[in-house]
């Protein structure tokens, strides 16, 4: 059987590094072990919190160059926007006529968004989990990397393929499995480390920006919020110090270390010691990351060539799989 990798960003602001720690890293290193690699831009669901579409365009393309300049490679994988392929949508029309409310109503990112304006909030925010399932069936995926807080919406990708099978009574998808990597698969806010690195925290200091110069990402990481405590010599001694643990999980990653490896290396320092060589790491990651994205957002044709060849090929595999799902719905095919 082909394995196949899928996974996307949303183009909702200017890309950090909790997207490439968190996610885009993970994904480059699984593409030496996995048969075929998609890697979308999910458009589609950035409107589902966007207050309006001005910045979607130039979002998109920053995206793709992000990937690029991350380490994916355009000509080994294929990158595409999700409203490039109108598969996605009709797909999740189908799967919204199987999926119970119910289901839906037990989907934590929508308490957590909605907030206590639930009542107020659009119909899509509340139905994304079920386009998402769509993005991820339509492919056949068969590993897709997600973050802790995305594992239930996988889940629910599984369950939604099971109510599928029995409504038509075959088999039509592969089930996906969750990929959700042990080391830094929640980078968080450097103000506040109970809570996930975000593009939409209202303070620009809480992220690292990929395109952050060398004297930005330094100034960011000495006004990180720390503790008095000296750097203990494991990584249980990092509980209940959410921001400590946050910047020693930084360092492990970009090391390709572990806690424990990190906290015995600098057992005993100050965290404005730790600063010092967590900005000279961070600095030797980010610069060739943000020359390579300055270069690529400058190169309109470069992106579009990109985006054209993952969209045909995305195409491509999703005609397949709805040339199945139509018939097994029977419903009467275009003559």
């Amino acid at each position: 059987m082909t394995t196949r990798i899928l996974s996307g960003v949303r183009p909702t602001g200017n890309i950090h590094l909790g997207n490439y720690l968190g996610a885009i890293k993970n994904w480059v290193s699984m593409t030496d072990t996995i048969d075929e690699h998609l890697f979308c831009i999910v458009d589609q669901h950035a409107l589902t919190t966007a207050e309006d579409a001005s910045d979607l365009y130039e979002h998109t393309r920053l995206i793709t160059a992000a990937y690029v300049a991350c380490g994916i490679d355009p000509d080994k994988s294929y990158i595409f926007a999700q409203s490039h392929v109108p598969g996605h949508t009709e797909l999740a029309w189908y799967f919204n006529c199987i999926t119970p409310l119910g289901w839906l109503n037990r989907m934590t990112q929508f308490k957590d968004k909605a907030g206590k304006n639930k009542e107020h909030a659009n119909l899509g925010l509340y139905a994304y989990p079920v386009l998402m399932a769509a993005d991820i069936l339509l492919y056949k995926a068969t590993h897709v990397p997600v973050g802790e807080d995305q594992k239930q919406h996988v889940e629910l990708a599984r369950d939604i393929a099971h109510a599928f099978t029995n409504f038509v009574k075959r088999d039509v998808f592969t089930l996906p499995n969750p990929v959700i990597p042990t080391q830094s698969a929640r980078i968080m806010s450097l103000r506040d480390g109970t809570k996930k690195m975000s593009k939409s925290d209202i303070s620009d200091y809480s992220r690292i920006h990929l395109l952050d110069d060398d004297d930005t990402l330094a100034l960011k990481i000495r006004k990180a919020k720390t503790d008095m405590e000296p750097i203990p010599n494991t990584n249980e001694g990092l509980a209940d110090r959410p921001e400590a643990k946050n910047l020693i999980g930084i360092y492990a990653s970009l090391a390709n270390q572990n806690n424990d490896t990190v906290c015995s290396a600098f057992e005993g320092k100050t965290f404005s010691v730790f600063k010092t060589a967590l900005t000279d790491i961070l600095i030797e990651h980010v610069r060739p990351i943000r020359e390579k994205l300055i270069l690529l957002l400058d190169d309109k044709t470069e992106m579009d060539r990109i985006l054209a060849r993952g969209a045909d090929r995305a195409n491509e595999l999703a005609a397949v799989s709805l040339a199945e799902v139509r018939s097994s719905l029977n419903l009467y095919p275009r003559p």
